[in-house]
């Protein structure tokens, strides 16, 4: 997948998911650090997760920022909701989304609820099993996205159309072009009777 641009992205939005104090023990004694997992995204379909380690927390969340810039990924978007149902395993961490009905929001918690929102998911549930390690469940996370596919998208890698693999939607297609139609069948109708109405009442 080639890399995503951020400079032809909109303003791009910084959400620390974790951060953590590490330690690394030297000849001379211990040397204190700090670890930052953060997440950007535009939430129009890009996110991205970037982690990052200084000395202090704001060159750290720097790094961290810099680094998630490098790593924007297109999520596939359905209106709100993702494509379809995807489960990940990564470690001891497994993570699994699904879409959802309009009105239902962000149900996701840990690691996984700032990746979703960044990408402009609003419709979703997703669940992080075993371990909650917050590094392992975002780059789950990412996977996650990383692998959803639309319709037409594998239609087109198959070369079937789009009827063929997804009969429902052919149906709904159908049904929003006859819809109109009906709508104005039903106003000529109407029109028809108020005009009789008005003549029998002269």
């Amino acid at each position: 997948m080639p890399r995503i641009d951020p400079n032809t992205l909109g303003e791009l939005e910084e959400q620390i998911i974790k951060t953590n104090k590490v330690q690394k023990t030297t000849k001379g004694g211990r040397t204190m650090s700090w670890s930052v997992l953060v997440a950007v995204g535009d939430r129009n379909g890009h996110v991205g997760i970037g982690l990052g380690k200084a000395s202090g927390i704001p060159d750290a969340i720097r790094k961290a920022i810099e680094d998630a810039k490098k790593n924007l990924i297109c999520v596939p978007l359905v209106g709100n909701t993702l494509p379809h149902e995807t489960k990940v395993r990564l470690g001891a961490a497994n993570v699994m989304m699904k879409p959802a009905s309009p009105g239902t929001g962000v149900v996701a918690g840990g690691a996984v609820r700032p990746i979703l929102e960044l990408a402009g998911v609003k419709d979703v549930l997703a669940k992080v099993l075993g371990s909650r390690n917050a590094i392992n469940a975002a780059r789950a996370a990412m996977m996650c996205l990383k692998g959803m596919r639309v319709a037409e998208d594998v239609c087109r890698a198959r070369g079937v159309a789009v009827e063929e693999l997804v009969p429902w939607l052919a149906r709904k297609q159908s049904e929003e072009a006859v819809a109109p139609v009906a709508l104005e069948s039903a106003d000529v109708e109407a029109e028809a009777e108020d005009s009789a109405g008005d003549t029998n009442d002269a």
